[in-house]
């Protein structure tokens, strides 16, 4: 797959990296695309460093948001031609301390950071993942064959779930679906698996005992 980052720090880098191993071509941008050289060079011959709107235009058949929070409703607005009818992963997180207001709107509303993202690319199909996994565990624990690392993730329709866990289990994560993107709030920040680096077992079992409440 041809898979657009957007936004190329800690857990953009780090993902971009694993996909490019596992044979994918990677996009990796940023405002400054200069600055990713070491990253493209560290990521080998199945990466390249781009501006956003290149990315974008590039056609990729999933674009993966690691950008801040704050970003997403600018995004969405100057490249709504090109996402139509793509996968979008939402790997934000909605912090107040460093995205202002909109962060604390979203988490004051009665709808959660995923289901805000897919009203502002509205015309994507997207999933929620890589939000919850500390950047660390994402660049130390890929690719393992015993004791993996689960990484939560939520979707908005088949193709964005399949996609999705195709994704997380091609870097060696194991994948546990939770659900619609409005069963995503418990990967939001400070909810019930937000930061577990957990088994899957012990994952679902925290999933399940959340709804049991």
């Amino acid at each position: 797959m041809k898979i657009g980052i957007i936004g190329s720090g800690n857990i953009g880098g780090n993902l971009g990296k694993h996909w490019a191993k596992a044979g994918h071509q990677v996009l990796f941008s940023s405002r400054h695309p200069e600055k990713l050289n070491n990253l493209v060079m560290e990521a080998g011959e199945n990466a390249k460093a781009v501006s956003v709107t290149e990315a974008f235009e590039a056609n990729a058949d999933v674009y993966v948001l690691a950008m801040p929070f704050k970003a997403i409703g600018k995004i969405a607005e100057m490249y709504a031609r090109e996402y139509g009818n793509k996968i979008i992963i939402d790997a934000t997180n909605p912090y107040p301390e460093r995205d202002g207001e909109v962060a604390q709107k979203v988490r004051d509303a009665n709808y959660n950071a995923s289901e805000y993202t897919a009203m502002k690319f509205a015309t994507a199909k997207t999933a929620k993942a890589f939000n919850t996994i500390y950047a660390a565990h994402l660049r130390d624990r890929a690719f393992q064959n015993t004791n993996k690392l689960t990484v939560p993730f939520a979707a908005q329709d088949t193709d964005s779930k399949n996609v999705t866990q195709k994704l997380i289990e091609d870097i060696g994560f194991d994948a546990l679906y939770v659900g619609h993107l409005t069963d995503s709030g418990i990967m939001d920040p400070d909810r019930e698996i937000y930061g577990k680096s957990l088994t899957k077992s012990e994952l679902q079992s925290l999933v399940d005992a959340f709804r049991k409440l």
